[in-house]
């Protein structure tokens, strides 16, 4: 009996492993954070005609930086919040042998 309890305890925390290691939040975050990064590197060395075609914005430093920062939102959000293990079920009490 002890045995199955041990066996039970173990699968219990692997499951509430894999639900972290598969948190959304943690996938979209991660993807931002990269994505920002790429962009941000390519605002900051876009050259004088690149500005000219959007009207002297640098619009990839400003979408870079709006993606870093959501990123870090979500991965801070995943860290703030983690999700919650799933429930174990309930037993069902043993039926009486005869």
């Amino acid at each position: 009996m002890n045995q199955h309890v041990e066996e039970v305890k173990e699968l219990e925390a692997r499951s509430a492993t894999a639900a972290r290691l598969f948190d959304v939040r943690r996938i979209i975050g991660g993807l931002f954070v990269v994505y920002g990064v790429i962009v941000t590197i390519a605002g900051l060395t876009a050259s004088d005609a690149d500005l000219k075609k959007a009207q002297d914005i640098n619009i990839n430093l400003w979408t870079g930086i709006g993606m870093l920062l959501l990123g870090v939102f979500f991965l801070a959000w995943m860290k703030l919040r983690p999700t919650e293990p799933p429930a174990a079920a309930p037993e069902e009490p043993a039926e009486p042998s005869e």
